[in-house]
């Protein structure tokens, strides 16, 4: 049996999404769906021509959906569903401007994903993402593990690229670690940052990683500040097909996600940005790493933050 992934959303960031899913080459098929008629049917038949250029073979399939579930049947038998469904941001918005019409919104798709791919991974990258992955979670019944949200590999990505821009390093060169919310209890993690095995901190002054650290957190809104219109999605898709490729192929690999943390560093019941080992049920488990005082007290401020606002999107 062949793997299954399921995009819903066929705006830039889902779009972008289905065409690295089906360059990977390794899945058979790629669902991409959206509520605007003809849209994801019509960049399917896209994609598909570019197999040939691109020499891959995985089958892209685009079905127009009803917001009662109709058309939803083309997605049975996922094994990953990632929910990119809901508005972007305009400039001067923030990720929680959204809450309202976005959880009306992911709840619909969370319903129906439970009823015809009860099986699947769930990766939410809808904002305000904390929250949009909680309600996930809620409206689909999945176990919490199944259920997990894309934004500290994106993140990670923009501040390892700030970093080595200052540095004028490759990037290859470069680690570094957000955990907490993707917003602005984001929660850098700059003991864990190295350049060429060197502690971030030996190569650039304090007063310089706070300033990389801020441009980190506001990374999104300065993409739509630029843009004027939509949000980023180049480096969003990158990191929710990485995702999605680590689920497919059971890989452990260890990546920063959004994930239902119960214990660890001392945090309970809540989904949180922290480290954790990835392979076919979602989230295998949570990946501590020693952090400091100061990072563990912004990774615990962070998750009351979350849990206040995932108290208020079950009402939604």
């Amino acid at each position: 049996m062949g793997k299954k992934v399921t995009v819903v959303g066929a705006g830039f960031y889902g779009a972008t999404t289905a065409l690295r899913l089906a360059e990977y080459d390794v899945f058979d098929t790629v669902v991409l769906t959206d509520i605007i008629d003809g849209k994801p049917e019509g960049l399917a038949l896209d994609i598909n021509q570019s197999r040939a250029i691109e020499g891959f073979e995985t089958k892209v399939i685009g079905k127009t959906t009803g917001t009662d579930g109709t058309g939803y049947e083309v997605i049975e038998g996922s094994d990953i569903v990632v929910i990119t469904a809901g508005l972007p941001r305009k400039p001067g918005m923030s990720r929680m401007d959204l809450l309202e019409v976005n959880a009306k919104i992911v709840r619909g798709v969370a319903e129906n994903v439970a009823k015809f791919a009860p099986n699947a991974v769930i990766i939410v990258v809808s904002n305000p993402l904390d929250e949009m992955t909680a309600l996930t979670q809620l409206a689909s019944g999945f176990p919490k593990n199944r259920v997990m949200g894309q934004a500290g590999m994106l993140d990670t990505a923009r501040f390892t690229n700030f970093v080595a821009e200052e540095l004028g390093v490759p990037v290859a060169s470069v680690k570094t670690l957000t955990l907490g919310s993707h917003g602005d209890t984001m929660v850098p993690v700059p003991s864990q940052c190295t350049v060429d095995g060197k502690p971030l901190s030996e190569v650039l002054p304090a007063d310089k990683i706070e300033e990389l650290v801020t441009r980190t957190r506001n990374g999104g809104a300065e993409v739509v500040a630029l843009l004027k219109t939509g949000s980023a999605y180049y480096a969003p898709s990158a990191a929710a097909a990485r995702m999605a490729k680590a689920v497919a192929e059971d890989s452990g690999d260890v990546m920063p996600v959004c994930a239902w943390v119960d214990g660890e560093y001392g945090v309970s019941g809540v989904y949180l940005g922290v480290n954790a080992e990835i392979g076919a049920q979602g989230v295998r488990r949570v990946v501590e790493i020693p952090l400091t005082d100061g990072e563990l007290a912004g990774l615990k401020e962070a998750a009351e933050a979350v849990r206040a606002k995932q108290a208020d999107v079950a009402e939604m």
